[in-house]
């Protein structure tokens, strides 16, 4: 990867990661996306400079294509103190690094973008908390198969009343129940719909 997170402007980083996986061509990568808004004229004139903008479907589009978060496209995260290099952006851009449009556009509370206000911070913490909830709901998935292999190797001479000294995997079940709980209610007190979603 580190062949393209220092390269300068758009068009140069997805030829950069166009070639580190293998697609010889603009043409080969718009045959990645077929019915897509992405043409070989369109790649080849980003990759040459000629052109900078993209629609957001059409940086969707390329980033899935490359197999790279959209972010890998639009700043070189290799240079996270570098000032962002993108075209066309208003002046509130100005001056903001790499690393402060990371943590901006991927929706970090505590990263180096500094929030301008309450209602700022508070729509980036829901959104962690959702992140904070879908990783609960894969852990609990996983939790919930252990217990059923326990259950299935454990004999039943063996099963004591007792709590254990340490943690058993139904306490830590017990554990990711109780926190998507408490995230569950607390997307849905702020106005998300998760209804019948974190069953």
């Amino acid at each position: 990867m580190t062949g393209f997170v220092r390269q300068s402007g758009i068009g140069e980083r997805i030829q950069a990661i166009r070639k580190r996986h293998g697609i010889r061509s603009a043409k080969d990568l718009a045959d990645l996306m077929p019915g897509g808004n992405v043409t070989e004229a369109i790649l080849q004139n980003l990759e040459a400079g000629r052109k900078q903008d993209l629609s957001v479907s059409q940086l969707l589009n390329i980033s899935h294509a490359l197999r790279v978060p959209p972010v890998f496209l639009l700043a070189p995260i290799g240079r996270p103190h570098d000032q962002l290099d993108l075209v066309n952006l208003s002046d509130t851009f100005a001056g903001m690094t790499v690393a402060e449009f990371d943590a901006w556009i991927s929706g970090e509370t505590d990263g180096a973008y500094r929030w301008r206000n309450l209602t700022e911070r508070t729509e980036r913490s829901q959104l962690e908390a959702m992140r904070e909830l879908i990783a609960s709901l894969r852990e609990r998935r996983r939790l919930t198969i252990i217990v059923a292999i326990e259950a299935e190797l454990t004999p039943a001479s063996e099963v004591t009343t007792e709590p254990a000294l340490w943690d058993t995997t139904q306490e830590q079940l017990a554990e990711a129940n109780q926190r998507i709980q408490q995230l569950t209610t607390y997307l849905a007190d702020t106005g998300w719909d998760l209804e019948g979603w974190a069953k």
